[in-house]
């Protein structure tokens, strides 16, 4: 190999070392910004459900009020509080391809599709002065195309929902998307999950909902084009309220109520 040649694979050898140096910085740089950015994302979400204050306000804002919000680790196992755990070491993503961390859920309970669930989650109260107000819950499940991720928050009644976010999602626009819009979301409200024997009955319907229909009080209206859609949000709700999801978790303290 002649010299020019050297000197050429010497030029190229160096560009690719300064280029990977870049890279790498960058990412280094980059990462934490982006899952500030995520975490932001979430929050938002979680606040918008606690009526405390509007999800639209500044991100210092989002960040104190989560901060200020009584999160808890839930043993979906036995469905007790998991005091020892630190809530900011949860991650359940990450957990269920842990199978130390996390659960098989048997085929004939999968009907969220999720093949396993994390042993831990994080809940949040919501108090008014010493009275629970509210209780946020992590809900996710497949839909049509893609892992439906959202937070959904029961009244003090532990029956009764408050709200609902859905924050990430890759269903068809247009169709499947509209489980992020906020009229929708808005007809959850005051909907009951539970019927009289503790079955859960809450549904996205085929079509629009009769207020005058015998179900109305746990129907919300169906997603025109998106019938799967609205049946994998239906799947998911029923899979995380079932004794499988926070079912033990409901009945624990329905007989002894959390203390602020």
């Amino acid at each position: 190999m002649n010299l020019d040649a050297l000197r050429s694979l010497g030029v190229l050898a160096g560009v690719a070392l300064v280029c990977s140096i870049l890279v790498s910085v960058s990412t280094t740089t980059l990462r934490p910004i982006q899952e500030r950015n995520e975490a932001l994302q979430r929050y938002r979400n979680v606040v918008s459900l606690t009526g405390l204050v509007d999800a639209e306000a500044d991100d210092d804002t989002i960040f104190e009020v989560v901060a200020q919000l009584d999160a808890r680790v839930v043993d979906l196992g036995t469905g007790e509080f998991a005091a020892d755990i630190d809530p900011a070491s949860v991650d359940a993503r990450l957990a269920v391809n842990d199978p130390d961390s996390s659960t098989a859920i048997p085929a004939a309970e999968d009907i969220a599709r999720l093949g396993r669930r994390a042993n831990h989650e994080v809940v949040y109260l919501v108090w008014q002065d010493q009275d629970l107000s509210r209780i946020i819950f992590p809900i996710e499940g497949q839909g049509m195309w893609s892992t439906i991720y959202g937070f959904l928050a029961l009244e003090s009644d532990l029956n009764t929902i408050a709200a609902v976010s859905f924050y990430e999602q890759a269903e068809t626009a247009g169709l499947g998307d509209q489980i992020e819009d906020a009229e929708w979301q808005a007809q959850w409200q005051g909907r009951k999950m539970y019927d009289d024997e503790g079955n859960v009955q809450f549904r996205v319907s085929g079509g629009i909902v009769s207020p005058s229909s015998a179900t109305a009080a746990y129907e919300v209206d169906g997603l025109t084009g998106a019938t799967i859609t609205g049946n994998g949000v239906t799947n998911l709700v029923h899979y995380w309220f079932s004794p499988h999801g926070y079912g033990a978790f409901l009945s624990k303290i329905s007989g002894e109520p959390p203390k602020r």
